[in-house]
């Protein structure tokens, strides 16, 4: 058990719950019409409304005074000084540094890192600007029309969404595109769109080896040379890595290389060279507001306390319906189409940073970690899963987010769209009652099909609008509460081993499935498939 589930405030947290587990939030509202108040945060135009949730002023108390126990703050502490946290590959962890909005240096092994930073940052905005304004060529004189990136994990997932989500500050001359499924299928459905003399390929592989990444470089390679010939690639890529002669090797012009650093993991990459698509998309000034949001959201998780945090309270929430309560999954249920990717995005953030079996001290756990997120967008899903999230055996806690406004919003569409995100918070959480229905005249018969038992908690986070700001500080928002969780239970966050397995096997069987190979040792089953896949195979 790791040591700070043995801490004061964790069993008192313990009997604390057995006191109070049939808590009933309807009846919470009605005993304190302040609740929304004390349990709601405004971070300038986004909203965090808590309320909604089966804890009591005592058990937030409890729940902070617990990660008081824990050391939090010196955790924090340690992520933001660059110490390596990252304790199984050695490694600091500082996304928090390509967002870094302020004079303050940032030392890694004794040397500020801040002038590499903002470097390559520079580099992108002299790069980007040229994509933009039609003065970057490709081969025969055309301006680019059509961006594609290529990566797979954090660099596809975190581009992918925020290019998505920030699509009203795009221009009309450019279509982003995004490559990530070695199925060749995914690829080819985006080149039949594009035609090579304005296609330009963002190559994003920090060692610029990882398989699925360059097996769709190497086909989007021979894609634009069979049309263009060789010389033309360098007219046509460029790419995201610290592998230089792999780049060169490539054909890419090293001069068009953007480099990042091992002090930023996959899925925190998007604030910087991986984010090149979506500096070309918004533009360098919208862009840094996107870093200015972020950076917002690090100074409130570094200096506020706890109880006025925001990631720190979603973190110990989230461990709260974890821990206590057995909870082991999560919905995300953006209310805006622009998001659709945010589930998608989010479940790596979470599941790879937190899916653990092994503590600090190199232990197997013994207490769950890490949920399974799942989500979609608005309406969607409530003709989707919601039917489970109301009436099913599970608790699921929900985060609904709401941006309010848009850019040009039609009313037909937007007050329906956003009656029905705080409809359904509520809705989860009053439920109906069988008196509620003999009071409407539900036949007798049906009410026992028709009751909501409701208590179902959720957390609602409403934005003004979904800005570059906006985004860039509700995605730090999560970023951090998923360190507050690791922090606390004792893991690495950072690494990602389990990624790793699969992979390494996939390379051993890929030459297996060649005709006249000799198998290595498999079990029956793995064999059986492989000897089926060699029959079938065209």
């Amino acid at each position: 058990m790791s040591e700070n589930l043995r801490l004061p405030a964790y069993q008192a947290l313990t009997k604390h719950f057995e006191q109070n587990k049939q808590m009933s939030l309807r009846q919470l509202f009605e005993k304190d019409p302040q609740r929304f108040q004390k349990m709601s945060l405004l971070l300038e135009d986004m909203l965090l409304d808590f309320s909604k949730n089966l804890i009591t002023d005592e058990t937030l108390q409890l729940l902070c005074q617990w990660a008081q126990e824990a050391r939090l703050a010196d955790k924090r502490e340690a992520l933001f000084q660059g110490q390596k946290i990252n304790f199984s590959q050695h490694r600091a962890v500082l996304h928090t540094a390509l967002r870094n909005r302020t004079e303050t240096p940032i030392i890694v092994d004794g040397k500020n890192i801040m002038p590499e930073i903002n470097e390559v940052l520079e580099k992108m905005k002299i790069f980007s600007d040229l994509v933009r304004s039609g003065m970057w060529k490709g081969y025969t004189g055309h301006a680019i029309q059509n961006v594609v990136n290529i990566g797979i994990g954090g660099s596809d997932l975190g581009p992918k969404m925020a290019v998505e989500a920030l699509r009203d500050y795009q221009p009309s001359s450019l279509t982003f595109h995004f490559v990530s499924n070695v199925d060749k299928r995914d690829l080819e459905r985006v080149l039949e769109t594009c035609q090579p003399d304005n296609t330009l390929f963002l190559i994003a592989s920090k060692t610029f080896t990882t398989q699925e990444t360059m097996i769709n470089a190497r086909s989007a390679r021979k894609w634009l040379t069979d049309a263009l010939g060789e010389d033309a690639v360098k007219n046509h890529f460029v790419a995201m890595s610290t592998n230089i002669e792999a780049v060169r090797e490539f054909g890419i012009d090293e001069r068009n290389s953007f480099a990042f650093w091992d002090f930023v993991g996959g899925r925190f990459s998007v604030w910087g060279a991986v984010g090149l698509s979506l500096m070309i998309a918004i533009g360098y000034d919208n862009f840094i507001q996107f870093l200015e949001g972020a950076c917002e959201m690090d100074r409130h998780f570094y200096r506020e306390p706890f109880e006025k945090n925001a990631p720190v309270i979603l973190g110990l929430l989230s461990l709260w319906y974890s821990l206590f309560y057995k909870a082991e999954s999560a919905a995300v249920l953006p209310y805006d189409e622009g998001l659709k990717y945010l589930p998608a995005y989010l479940q790596q953030i979470e599941m790879e940073s937190n899916g653990k079996d092994v503590d600090a001290q190199r232990q197997d756990v013994t207490y769950p970690t890490g949920v399974v997120v799942f989500g979609e967008t608005g309406t969607n899903g409530q003709h989707s899963f919601y039917q489970l999230l109301h009436q099913g055996t599970h608790l699921i806690p929900c985060d609904f987010i709401v941006p309010i406004n848009r850019i040009e919003a039609d009313p037909e569409h937007q007050l329906p769209l956003l009656a029905n995100a705080l409809a359904q918070s509520e809705a989860l959480m009053r439920g109906k009652t069988a008196e509620e229905l003999r009071q409407e005249q539900v036949p007798e018969d049906e009410i026992p099909f028709r009751c909501f038992k409701g208590n179902h908690p959720s957390n609602s986070i409403l934005i003004e609008q979904l800005t570059p700001k906006a985004l860039g500080r509700l995605m730090a928002l999560y970023e951090h509460k998923v360190f507050v969780v690791g922090a606390m239970l004792n893991i690495d966050s950072f690494d990602q081993w389990g990624v790793e397995l699969g992979k390494q096997l996939a390379k051993k069987i890929l030459p297996e499935l060649q005709a006249g190979t000799t198998p290595a040792k498999h079990d029956a089953s793995t064999q059986g498939q492989i000897d089926f896949v060699k029959a079938q195979l065209r």
